[in-house]
């Protein structure tokens, strides 16, 4: 498949203490290469939005795209960075807390997109906006919408055609770890 893939790691990683999340370590590794041993065989191609420790993601050799807006301004700030960079028409995103992704996450989302714009994820009745295939032309859409103040994840996708996608069968696949606990405990 020829599927732009975007790790977002693009955030302040506050609820852990203000340390780059993608980087802490998780069973001897860090979370980012769990990440990207289950992403990389599902795309043709890897971005990482990084806006900090930028050369520690680049030794990965995946391209790593900073932010274009200021402000650590969430997931969206990452994706239309991504977006910019993408050299495929359709785009997949994770995020580089959740080293248990799918490895059948875009296969799954990609079978459900059709005519939507994007395919997002979905356990039980929780959405996982942040784990999300979509066309990349939805990229002049959130230009608009992140000009105009936006920045919930929520608010953006309610003005696109979305189908959200069960992944009741592999639910603990979707686990985020956000703070020092819960990378203690996985």
């Amino acid at each position: 498949m020829t599927i732009t893939g975007i790790v977002l790691a693009g955030g302040k990683g506050s609820r852990m203490g203000g340390v780059d999340k993608g980087l802490q370590p998780l069973r001897g590794k860090p979370m980012v290469e769990w990440v990207l041993a289950r992403f990389t065989p599902q795309v043709s191609e890897i971005i990482i939005n990084a806006n900090q420790n930028v050369p520690l993601y680049a030794k990965y050799e995946h391209r790593v795209v900073s932010d274009q807006i200021g402000g650590f301004a969430g997931p969206l700030a990452g994706l239309h960075a991504g977006l910019n960079a993408a050299r495929h028409p359709l785009v997949v995103t994770v995020p580089c807390d959740s080293p248990f992704l799918p490895a059948d996450l875009v296969s799954r989302l990609n079978k459900h997109l059709g005519e939507n714009h994007l395919a997002v994820a979905k356990t039980g009745d929780q959405a996982h906006p942040v784990f999300a295939l979509m066309k990349r032309d939805v990229r002049e859409s959130l230009e608009a919408f992140l000009a105009s103040g936006g920045r919930k994840i929520d608010a953006w996708y309610a003005a696109l055609k979305v189908v959200e996608v069960s992944f009741d069968d592999e639910a603990d696949a979707f686990r985020n770890i956000n703070t020092l606990d819960e990378l203690k405990g996985a």
